[in-house]
């Protein structure tokens, strides 16, 4: 009996020196001064089981989709850059003033896809990561945790270029579409939309009337990179891709709409088509073009994204304007995705402009 009055009266001696503590408001929750050593210990072991048993049962669907992978860095870029950062950012406004310091995701993701999603929705009780769950549905919550993926691996001109950052051209830079005349859209030189392609390049210098008011729209476009492709990293998808190039050299039309998925979107100077609208077409006017110019093809790389992969080339084209000699730098970006072992274009991008600007 008196080892268990011991027991008791060393309870109620510990609970009143708790009362006593927290209610004299000695411990310093200031987030300018860090945690003791065991109080963060107790409260990291805490937070990592409680994620790790919640999200343990959750299924986590294919990650691979390059449109999910942009959908999720739009909403990456909007809101979480600000405390996770971004590849080329070393620092932001408010990072510093939050403790715990926020995981830096530009450089490393050590959570389980399905952590992720857990903790992208429903947030962290007492710190800077709130439940984005109240606002977005499943699908743009998975869209993050699909682009949180690849973040640590992209280059800061690959992450401009998914997220749209870089919204400025260079003087003088325009897209347009145009066959045999080119219309001046910039204030200080003349240019012309062109694409590549990777063993037989070719590439377009359109100017229809009806579209040449998409040249503007591309200023708020981040310009192509390449930076992070390889040279025969995919070799299956730079396969399709050179498949692609050269059907459309060669004019065959049935070719070329084979090689591309339904839900495909061409974009050209800030204009995007369905895969209808180019067969309708667009599709016509580059066959008829490519027979019109010489180009030489100057790189052609990939990058692999499970069961998607990007193809990106660069040509350098030569053509006839106006009666004079012009040199033009093309660009190209093909999104890829692998079904039942079969390769297809799900998205095609196409820039250009002058050699004369660079």
């Amino acid at each position: 009996m008196n080892f268990i009055k011991a027991i008791l009266l060393l309870l109620f001696v510990g609970v009143l020196g708790a009362a006593a503590f927290i209610y004299s408001g000695t411990y310093n929750i200031a987030a300018d001064t860090p945690h003791w050593p065991l109080v963060f210990k107790l409260m990291e072991t805490v937070r990592q089981t409680s994620i790790a048993a919640h999200a343990k049962d959750i299924q986590v669907p294919p990650l691979d989709d390059p449109k999910l992978i942009a959908e999720g860095a739009e909403h990456y870029s909007g809101m979480c850059t600000g405390c996770h950062l971004a590849p080329g950012m070393t620092n932001s406004e408010i990072r510093p003033g939050l403790y715990p310091q926020p995981p830096n995701l530009s450089q490393h993701v050590h959570a389980s896809p399905a952590e992720m999603f857990w903790t992208i929705k429903h947030g962290i009780k007492m710190s800077a990561m709130p439940a984005w769950g109240t606002t977005h549905d499943d699908a743009a919550i998975w869209g993050m945790v699909a682009f949180l993926q690849k973040l640590p691996e992209l280059t800061p001109e690959q992450y401009a270029q998914l997220t749209g950052n870089v919204a400025k051209t260079e003087e003088g830079h325009a897209h347009t579409h145009s066959h045999g005349e080119t219309h001046d859209h910039a204030a200080a030189s003349e240019s012309d939309h062109t694409h590549a392609d990777g063993d037989d390049d070719h590439d377009h210098d359109h100017d229809h009337a009806d579209h040449a008011d998409h040249a503007h729209a591309a200023a708020t476009e981040a310009p192509l990179v390449l930076d992070g492709l390889k040279p025969g990293a995919v070799p299956a998808a730079e396969t399709v891709a050179n498949a692609f190039h050269a059907a459309l050299q060669a004019g065959d039309r049935a070719a070329v709409l084979a090689l591309l998925a339904p839900q495909v979107t061409i974009t050209e100077g800030g204009h995007t088509q369905s895969r209808d609208e180019y067969a309708g077409g667009h599709l016509a006017e580059d066959i008829a073009f490519l027979k019109t110019v010489q180009s030489k093809p100057t790189s052609l790389g990939s990058m692999p994204m499970g069961d998607a992969a990007m193809v990106g080339s660069e040509s350098e084209i030569r053509a006839t304007v106006k009666g004079q000699p012009k040199v033009m730098r093309s660009r190209e970006m093909l999104s890829l995705k692998r079904e039942n072992g079969t390769w297809s274009i799900i998205a095609i991008r196409w820039e250009s402009s002058s050699a004369d600007a660079h």
